[in-house]
């Protein structure tokens, strides 16, 4: 016994050790997801360290916005625990795997042995949807025995398929019986024996009495061993044989995959807002998208998967959903860093000469590749051509210049004029490249960049002064569309000054343009802006009731209803609050004109605006910990509690 524990000890030990090396290999390969490796890691070890003690599949989740490094993580992962051989992944689609509709043939078919571990991949789970989007149940018709595989791991034989054998088997019998005796049967009528032993008169001397699919199939039914050809040279009486041995051994019927660990990737669309719809989106920072999604959460992916999945499918995926956050600022930045250097040391293999990237040249990839709700793809794909058609003229041209082994070039950028340069000594050569995105963003009339500086500011500043905090962005060199923009962090909680607030941060773009140019001179571009406001006055009075009434104001579309219908009484209180946010708005701009117009323009001069330049220019602090309300609540309570308390002592 004494020995036995030795030896399982440090059985776990050199898989524990296994684990952490792996963990460590997958952060240096896999940018920005070192919290989902640990997690997953975690989650896994049971199953790598002692797999006898796992008695139904592992399954881990994974979520995540499209180039985010799902699939990467788990091949990876499956070359370094040595399950390569034994990965399956199913395109769960349905189109992408022959045509096959059941995973358990697909698993019968591979080298993950039964009751063995091996690891299954679900891959777009998400187009596996059983609900549509109008909550009606849809037919799907492959692969149905997912759900067996992700509730215990044991599969049940194909009945149908063993009934329909028996019966066939049955006819061939009949057939044989009536042919030794020299009588006609009825199936000899027939001009082909359906689907099975087709040894009719028509080829009576083929030595195969199965088809190959259906030997495959009665294969992987029975769990046979021998080859799908020797299968097909079967006789009906040893096809009958096996099959009543096999339907005598109850225990034989399940097929046993309860070691598999599985993983069930996707997409959820429902659960990123209109983050995931954001394709073309090259202009919203990477570190505002990162937060966002940052903080979804397993109520989140639930509530996501009920649009697609039943509430019993769902429970059968459990609980270890792991969600991936959109990649942040840093992990681009080191990923184009990686990928710019892996082709300059290709060139330098081949050529012997060293080339050296400014910073620059790495700030230009970035601003014209990066995608952020896009993934790595994108920029991989700019990587290449930005950099390997010119690296092989800068190779070329320095070379027939008298560059060798060993010599060091300079690779930087002209981005107005599209050209990157390379230097040797004295000598320069350039090679145009195109910069699509930068050139999207330049607003080359200073009128229009002006009138966009003027509006944005005045976002920007009214929303600092009375959120006290700046905006996560504000930018006015857009490639998305021609405008600009200001990006605020959402509140969980509001009070009804935080609602006076947002009112009053809706009309100030107007109002600093009214300011500025006057009333003869404001643009059109605040349209959405007081419709904005509009909306949000309107649901101030009539459904926060923090207006004149209690009662929640609304158009009644349904019968029952039992609310306050009297909507247009409220237009006149709407307006006259509208009017009273945007004179705070004006009065607000007025005594903070200064750093106003230092706002200005550095938006005309730089097209954007950092936080930290607003919180140094109005003072603010930095909350070290997210806020999900402005509101003191907690220190008014305490202090409703002091009161109360001292009027007790005072009674």
């Amino acid at each position: 016994m004494r020995t036995t524990n030795i030896q399982l000890r440090a059985h776990i030990s050199e898989r524990s050790a296994q684990l952490r090396h792996v963990a460590a290999e997958l952060k240096t390969e896999l940018f920005g997801i070192d919290g989902i490796i640990d997690r997953v890691i975690d989650t896994i070890r049971a199953w790598y360290v002692l797999p006898d003690i796992i008695n139904r599949p592992v399954i881990v989740n994974l979520w995540g916005l499209t180039g985010t490094g799902k699939t990467q993580l788990i091949r990876s992962l499956s070359k370094k625990l040595g399950f390569y051989d034994r990965l399956i992944e199913v395109q769960m689609d349905g189109y992408s795997n022959g045509g096959g509709t059941s995973i358990g043939s697909m698993l019968s078919d591979s080298a993950i042995a039964e009751g063995t571990p091996g690891i299954l991949v679900l891959d777009e789970f998400q187009r596996y949807r059983t609900i549509d989007r109008d909550g009606r149940e849809r037919k799907v018709e492959h692969y149905m025995d997912v759900w067996g595989l992700l509730s215990d791991g044991k599969l049940p034989p194909n009945i149908s398929f063993l009934g329909d054998m028996e019966r066939r088997l049955a006819e061939a019998a009949y057939r044989d019986e009536h042919k030794r005796v020299g009588m006609t049967s009825d199936a000899d009528e027939e001009d082909v024996v359906v689907g099975l032993f087709a040894r009719t008169p028509r080829n009576h001397h083929s030595k195969f009495a199965l088809p190959p699919y259906q030997a495959q199939e009665f294969k992987a039914t029975l769990k046979l061993k021998e080859s799908i050809m020797e299968i097909m040279t079967w006789s009906p009486q040893d096809l009958h044989s096996r099959l009543v041995d096999f339907m005598q051994d109850p225990h034989a019927w399940e097929t046993d995959y309860s070691k598999l660990l599985i993983f069930v990737c996707g997409n959820l669309d429902e659960m990123y807002a209109d983050a995931a719809s954001r394709v073309e989106d090259c202009d919203t920072d990477a570190d505002v998208f990162h937060a966002m999604t940052r903080k979804l959460s397993l109520i989140d992916v639930k509530r996501a998967l009920s649009e697609r999945f039943k509430p019993e499918q769902i429970a059968r995926l459990g609980n270890n959903h792991v969600v991936y956050p959109s990649l942040n600022r840093s992990t681009y930045q080191k990923l184009i860093a990686v990928a710019v250097h892996g082709y300059l040391q290709e060139i330098e293999a081949s050529s012997g000469l060293r080339f050296e990237v400014t910073d620059a040249v790495r700030e230009q990839i970035y601003a014209n590749s990066v995608f952020p709700t896009q993934g790595t793809r994108p920029v991989f794909s700019s990587v290449h051509s930005l950099m390997s058609a010119p690296l092989v003229n800068f190779t070329l041209w320095a070379l027939e210049q008298g560059a060798g082994p060993g010599e060091e070039l300079t690779i930087d950028v002209d981005p107005d004029a599209g050209l990157l340069i390379s230097r040797w000594g004295h000598r320069i050569h350039t090679v145009p490249v195109t910069f699509e995105i930068s050139r999207l963003r330049q607003r080359p009339d200073p009128d229009m960049r002006a009138v966009l500086a003027v509006h944005e500011a005045g976002h920007g500043l009214i929303y600092a002064l009375l959120f006290k905090q700046p905006p996560l962005e504000i930018r006015i060199n857009m490639a998305t569309f021609s405008g600009g923009y200001n990006s605020f962090k959402e509140l969980k909680v509001k009070t009804r000054g935080n609602l006076l607030d947002a009112v009053c941060v809706a009309l100030s773009g107007r109002a600093a343009e009214e300011m500025v140019y006057g009333m003869e001179s404001l643009s059109s571009g605040s349209e959405s802006d007081l419709k904005l406001a509009t909306n949000q006055m309107a649901a101030f009075i009539r459904h926060a009731t923090f207006g004149e009434r209690i009662s929640h104001v609304d158009v009644s579309t349904e019968a029952g209803e039992n609310i306050n219908t009297d909507v247009a009484s409220n237009n006149a209180e709407i307006e006259a609050g509208l009017q009273k946010q945007y004179k705070r708005a004006q009065g607000l701009l007025a005594e903070n004109r200064a750093i106003y117009l230092r706002m200005v323009n550095e938006l005309i001069n730089k097209g954007q605006l950092e936080p930290q330049q607003i919180r140094d220019w109005l003072g603010l602090s930095e909350s070290k910990v997210p806020k999900d309300a402005l509101e003191p609540f907690d220190a008014k309570l305490r202090e409703f509690e002091r009161r109360h308390s001292q009027r007790l002592t005072s009674v």
